[in-house]
């Protein structure tokens, strides 16, 4: 399953937190990643094209709060794909490994 962030949720993500305003990266996790994986059979690819900017709290929240929540089983079951900036990808697989508590710092 893909879910195209740009399209489906927004091209410019806000902040970590829901009180923080719309598009954040908590509204995100909760209401579209968690969801998602749930239905998806063979996992989840987040494509990452046309986004406007990708705050480090929101991504942080988006998806290094998806492995405090689900667990690190988690980064077995989604995947991201960013054609624009290839260093996304990388940099988001580093929160949620930080989140797992499988690389520091």
């Amino acid at each position: 399953m893909e879910f195209v962030l740009a399209r489906e949720f927004t091209k410019y993500p806000g902040g970590r937190l829901r009180a923080h305003g719309d598009h954040s990266g908590e509204e995100l996790r909760e209401d579209h990643l968690i969801p998602r994986l749930a239905a998806a059979k063979d996992g989840l690819v987040v494509n990452l094209a046309g986004l406007m900017g990708l705050p480090p709290s929101f991504a942080e929240e988006a998806f290094g709060g998806l492995v405090r929540r689900l667990g690190p089983s988690v980064l077995g079951r989604i995947t991201f794909y960013s054609p624009e900036i290839p260093e996304r990808v990388d940099w988001i697989e580093l929160v949620m490994k930080q989140a797992a508590g499988e690389e520091t710092p």
